[in-house]
């Protein structure tokens, strides 16, 4: 179950872009869509530093479905409940790099790696996840839509 919410956990990972960097994946200066795109990413990973239930429920759209490796899909009340559930499983920060943002209208694809750091049980891990989300506009604003996760090999 640990490992389930590690992966779960970085899930949102994805969440957690760092706003500083501005350019896409060209290296052209992002559009206003991608810095709307990174800003939701950094409001879901503190959303689940924080365990926010109702702010993942407004980042996550109805449909939102989340995969980890090649495990069953998890939809948005099941990947909540796995990120908030365990209060023995704190994640302490999150740093994303290699992130890449493809944005084509009302849709758009994050892809990075996500490096936890955390306790579990009173014992520190880091863990490494590369990841794929999906965001769509809706109403005028964006929310996620699915996301995959898969563990990598822990930093050496």
């Amino acid at each position: 179950m640990k490992s389930l919410l590690q992966g779960l956990v970085a899930a949102c990972i994805l969440a957690s872009s760092s706003l500083a960097a501005e350019s896409g994946a060209s290296g052209a200066p992002a559009t206003e869509a991608e810095r709307q795109v990174r800003r939701l990413e950094q409001e879901w990973v503190t959303a689940e530093i924080n365990r926010d239930a109702a702010a993942l429920r407004h980042i996550l759209d109805d449909r939102f479905v989340a995969t980890f490796g090649a495990g069953k899909p998890m939809n948005k009340e099941a990947f909540i409940k796995a990120i908030t559930g365990d209060p023995t499983d704190v994640m302490q920060s999150q740093d994303v790099t290699d992130e890449t943002h493809l944005v084509d209208r009302d849709t758009a694809v994050t892809l990075g790696t996500d490096t936890i750091r955390g306790t579990a049980d009173g014992k520190a891990y880091t863990a490494v996840y590369k990841f794929t989300t999906v965001y769509i506009k809706r109403g005028g604003r964006w929310l996620a839509l699915a996301e995959h996760i898969v563990q990598a090999p822990p930093p050496k």
